[in-house]
């Protein structure tokens, strides 16, 4: 799945990690859950990430 930019509806709930402009690891990265409810992906720490999509939503 192709990351997607801060701001944008999400492709699908689950755990997405921030990842550098060309999906390249970012020091520190943020981990967020997203719900189906949810209506767009977080501001990530720095301009220019981007939010990569690593797996269905943890219990």
């Amino acid at each position: 799945m192709k990351p997607q930019r801060p701001g944008e509806k999400p492709a699908r709930p689950g755990e997405y990690k921030e990842v550098g402009p060309r999906e390249g690891e970012v020091p520190h990265p943020r981990h967020v859950t997203i719900e189906p409810r949810d209506p767009k992906l977080p501001p990530t720490q720095e301009p220019g990430r981007k939010w990569k999509w690593t797996g269905p939503p943890k219990p």
